[in-house]
């Protein structure tokens, strides 16, 4: 990367920290998505960098709380999701060593999905849902995770339906995807997979990361959450076309 390519770089990891943080999800897809789009690094190198960052970010929120979990609950989704993450990082490594358009296309594909997700009206649930509903969405969260670094938006989407405590509902996620993101890391580490320039990277962003998740959570009010809200989906919009559009041209070109 040139200077004017870090510094961009740290411009989308403040704006996808914005996103994240008045919307509950979206980091690791809005920086997946700008980074693809502008061409900065490739998916895999991204990924890492939010595996980390969410980590460390997923640590401190815990360290500051005491965890009010639903175990019987979220135990389910944790074992489905850790398969689903071996499942997504064998998968990207054989993507990204073959078919780097086809990986391109995937992520734009999710990013618009996640996008609807953003926006949909979820009705709360009368009562708890099934277990099989928890291993699916535990494991399609996973694959997500071991693709992109972003296992969040099904089990968000999933959870937040639940009769349960919002802190219960913060505090699941968090745990689930912190374990993701240590599996995931341990994966890509042992496949020689994780470069010391997503190392750096992660070094880089952590300060603008907590920066901007301090002054975003100091200065939020509930308007600004729900116009943030409807950037982001326009943002996710237009990175997953971004990304979608030169993919068919180059696949119809091939």
């Amino acid at each position: 990367m040139s200077i004017s390519q870090y510094l961009l770089f740290l411009a989308c990891v403040a704006l996808a920290t914005y996103a994240q943080t008045m919307t509950g999800f979206a980091f690791g897809l809005v920086l997946l998505g700008l980074s693809g789009v502008f061409q900065l690094a490739s998916v895999s190198e991204v990924a890492n960098v939010v595996s980390v960052l969410s980590l460390v970010n997923a640590t401190v929120t815990l360290a500051r709380a005491k965890p009010q979990v639903n175990w019987s609950l979220i135990r389910p989704a944790m074992v489905s999701s850790l398969v689903g993450v071996g499942v997504g990082v064998s998968a990207l490594a054989w993507i990204s060593g073959s078919m780097t358009v086809l990986l391109q296309l995937l992520l734009g594909v999710t990013i618009l999905g996640c996008a609807v997700l953003l926006v949909a009206r979820a009705q709360p649930l009368a009562r708890v849902s099934s277990r099989k509903s928890f291993l699916f969405f535990g494991a399609v969260s996973g694959v997500l995770g071991g693709l992109f670094s972003s296992a969040g938006p099904p089990m968000v989407y999933h959870l937040y339906r639940q009769p349960l405590p919002l802190a219960a509902i913060r505090n699941s996620l968090l745990i689930l995807f912190s374990l993701n993101a240590v599996v995931r890391l341990a994966l890509v580490t042992g496949q020689g997979a994780f470069m010391a320039s997503s190392f750096w990277l992660s070094v880089l962003a952590l300060p603008i990361v907590i920066g901007v998740t301090w002054v975003a959570r100091r200065y939020a009010t509930a308007d600004s959450m729900k116009t943030v809200k409807r950037m982001v989906f326009v943002l996710l919009l237009a990175a997953g076309l971004g990304l979608i559009v030169p993919a068919f041209k180059s696949l119809a070109a091939g």
